[in-house]
C-alpha cells in the first residue's frame, strides 16, 4: 500500500476535481484508475491534530492531540500497531508532525531510543526519513540538511537558505517566509528540492523491500504546497496572476461577522491574505508546487510499473487539510469553510475493477482509512478502538448503510484568537457537523454559525441568527450531542467480549444474580445452550 499524503493541499486545486488552470495529469490519472470521494472531511483543520486522527482512525476528542506535535499519549493505538499486530510493516518517508510523550515513556520507563520507545515516539511508524518540512532554527536538523551539505550547499541551516529561500540580482538572500518573494524560485536545482527528494527515498524504501516477504504501508507524506510558499525554477513561474482565481468571499461577510469568525479575519495572515497583491504572488507558487508534487507522482507511478508492483499495491492520494489563500477574507486554514476542512481523497484498489474512474459523493472522514487500510491486508478492525468506518463496501461496488453525519473539530488556544476574545482555554472549541447540505459550527460560550450549502455552495451567509434556520439548527445540534456522548475511551474492551458476556457468559462462568429456584436455573441454562 502506498498512502500518499500532501500538506494543505486543497480539494479543489486539481484539474480532476475542475481547476480551469491548473493541470494534475498524473493525479487525475489515478482517479481515472480508482474512486474519487467528493465529500472527504478531514477531523480538525490543522497539520497535527488532523493527521493524528488519519493515523489512530479515531477522532481529536478521543486521542486528544489538539494541535501541533501536543504528544499522542503512551498507549493511544494506532495503525501502525493494528498493522504490525497482522504482519504489515507501517513505514514513514516525509511528515508526521507526531510529538512524542517523552514524560509518559520517562513515568513507564521505557527508553526513547529503544525499538519500543521509537515506535511509540513516531506514531506507529517505521521511520525511514522522517522530515515535518519545517525547520527554523534552533531545531533538530533532518537528514535532509546533510543530503545538501554533501552536494555542497554549505550553510547553518539548508533547508531554510537554500531550499526555501530566493537570491536577488545580488545574491543575497531573500527571506522565503515573507510571502513578497513567492514569485522567486528557491536558490536549490529542483531535482534537489524536498518533493523529489521524498519521492526518491520512497523508492529507495521501495526497492529494499522487494527481498521482505512481508507486506508494507508505505506513508509518503509530501512536504508541500505547505509554506514557505516559495517553488524551484522551472516551476516557479508557471503559472502567473492570470491563473488565480477570483477570491470566494463577500463584503457581507465581514459586515456583522460571528465574533470566532471576526477574531480570525483579524490575524495577520488574514489580514494579508485579504489583499489581492499578496494572492498575486502567492498563489501562482502555491499552484507550482502542486504541479511539482503532480510530476513526482508521475515518477512514482511510472516507478511502480517497472518494479510490477502497479497491479498489487493500493494507492492513497489525500491531504491533511486545505489553504484559504484569502478566500473568506483568510489565510491559512483553521475554521471549516470547505476550502479548509475538505480535502481531495483519492483510492485506486487493485482488486476493485467495476468501480474504476467513478466519483463516490459519500460522507467520508479522514479517519475511515485507517480501517479501510487494515481490512485490505486482512486484518479485524476493532470498532471500540477504530471510530472511522471501511471505504472498502464503497471502493468493490457495494452500497452500505452509511453515516449521515461528518464531524471536525478545532482547538484555538493556541491562536491569538483566544486573546482577542477573552476566551479561557478550555472554551476555546469549535466543533463542525455536515450532513451533505446544512453545516454548523458550535462555538462554545457563543452563537452557532450556520450555513446552507445547497443556497449558498460558497458559504457566503452565515444564517446562525436566522431564526427560520432554527429547526435545522437544533437538528444539527443534536447530531453534535448525541456524538459527543458517544463512549469514545472504551478501548481496552472490545465489543466482542460485551457482546459475549451479555449473551450467557455469565452463566457459564456460575455467576447466578437474581435467579429464584433450580427450576429457573435450569430454564436459563437450556436457553444458553448450557445443556
Amino acid at each position: 500500500m502506498l498512502f500518499i499524503m500532501c500538506d494543505q493541499l486543497r480539494w479543489d486545486y486539481l484539474s480532476c476535481a475542475g481547476h480551469p488552470a491548473l493541470s494534475t495529469p498524473n493525479i487525475d490519472a489515478l482517479a481515472a484508475r480508482g474512486v474519487r470521494f467528493t465529500q472527504a472531511y478531514v477531523q480538525s483543520p490543522v497539520c497535527g491534530p488532523s493527521r493524528m486522527s488519519y493515523y489512530t482512525g479515531r477522532y481529536m476528542r478521543s486521542h486528544g492531540s489538539n494541535w501541533n506535535r501536543f504528544p499522542l499519549r503512551v498507549g493511544e493505538p494506532t495503525l501502525g500497531d493494528a498493522l504490525n499486530a497482522i504482519g504489515v510493516r507501517n513505514v514513514l518517508v516525509g511528515k508526521t508532525h507526531m510529538g512524542a510523550d517523552v514524560e509518559g515513556l520517562q513515568r513507564l520507563g521505557i527508553p526513547a531510543d529503544g525499538s519500543l520507545g521509537v515506535h511509540i515516539s513516531q506514531c506507529g511508524f517505521e521511520p525511514y526519513e522522517r522530515d515535518d518540512g519545517l525547520h527554523p532554527d534552533p531545531a533538530p536538523r533532518p537528514r535532509y540538511d546533510q543530503y545538501l551539505r554533501d552536494l555542497g550547499f554549505a550553510a547553518d541551516n539548508p533547508w531554510e537558505h537554500w531550499a526555501n529561500s530566493g537570491a536577488a540580482e545580488d545574491g543575497s538572500l531573500q527571506n522565503g517566509w515573507l510571502l513578497v518573494h513567492a514569485d522567486k524560485p528557491a536558490r536549490i536545482p529542483e531535482e534537489h528540492s524536498e518533493t523529489p527528494y521524498m519521492t526518491r527515498r520512497a523508492m529507495d524504501f521501495i526497492r529494499e523491500a522487494q527481498g521482505d516477504p512481508r507486506p508494507w504501508c508505505l506513508h509518503l507524506s509530501y512536504i508541500k504546497p505547505h509554506w514557505p510558499y516559495i517553488v524551484p525554477a522551472p516551476y516557479h513561474n508557471l503559472y502567473g496572476a492570470n491563473a488565480v482565481l477570483p477570491a470566494v468571499r463577500a463584503d457581507a461577510e465581514r459586515a456583522q461577522p460571528h465574533p470566532v469568525y471576526a477574531a480570525f479575519m483579524d490575524h495577520l495572515v488574514g489580514r494579508n491574505f485579504s489583499r489581492d497583491e499578496v494572492r498575486a504572488r502567492v498563489i501562482p507558487a502555491y499552484m507550482g508546487l502542486i504541479k511539482q508534487i503532480d510530476d513526482q507522482i508521475g515518477v512514482l507511478m511510472r516507478f511502480l510499473d517497472e518494479q510490477g508492483l502497479t497491479d498489487s499495491t493500493m494507492i492513497v492520494f489525500t491531504s491533511d487539510h486545505g489553504d484559504y489563500l484569502g478566500d473568506h477574507w483568510l489565510g491559512e486554514k483553521d475554521l471549516f469553510h470547505d476550502c479548509s476542512a475538505k480535502v481531495p481523497m483519492i483510492v485506486v484498489d487493485p482488486d476493485a475493477v467495476a468501480t474504476r474512474g467513478t466519483v463516490c459523493p459519500a460522507l467520508v472522514e479522514a479517519i475511515d482509512l485507517a480501517p479501510t487500510f487494515v481490512e485490505y491486508f486482512g486484518g479485524t478492525v476493532q470498532p471500540n478502538v477504530m471510530e472511522g468506518r471501511s471505504l472498502l463496501p464503497w471502493l468493490r461496488g457495494e452500497r452500505p448503510d452509511w453515516r449521515r453525519y461528518v464531524f471536525s473539530e478545532y482547538d484555538y488556544s493556541m491562536q491569538e484568537a483566544r486573546l482577542t476574545l477573552g476566551q479561557p482555554i478550555a472554551d476555546c472549541r469549535l466543533f463542525m457537523v455536515f450532513d451533505g447540505r446544512f453545516k454548523l459550527i458550535h462555538a462554545t460560550g457563543f452563537r452557532p454559525m450556520f450555513y446552507d450549502l445547497h443556497t449558498d455552495p460558497d458559504e457566503l451567509v452565515d444564517r446562525g441568527a436566522d431564526p427560520d434556520c432554527a429547526a435545522e439548527i437544533a437538528r444539527l445540534e443534536r447530531a453534535l450531542m448525541d456524538w459527543a456522548l458517544r463512549d469514545h475511551n472504551r478501548i481496552t474492551q472490545s465489543d466482542a467480549r460485551i457482546a459475549a458476556y451479555a449473551d450467557g457468559q455469565q452463566l457459564r462462568q456460575g455467576v447466578l444474580i437474581g435467579v429464584w429456584d433450580e427450576a429457573e436455573l435450569a430454564r436459563l441454562r437450556r436457553e444458553a445452550g448450557l445443556d
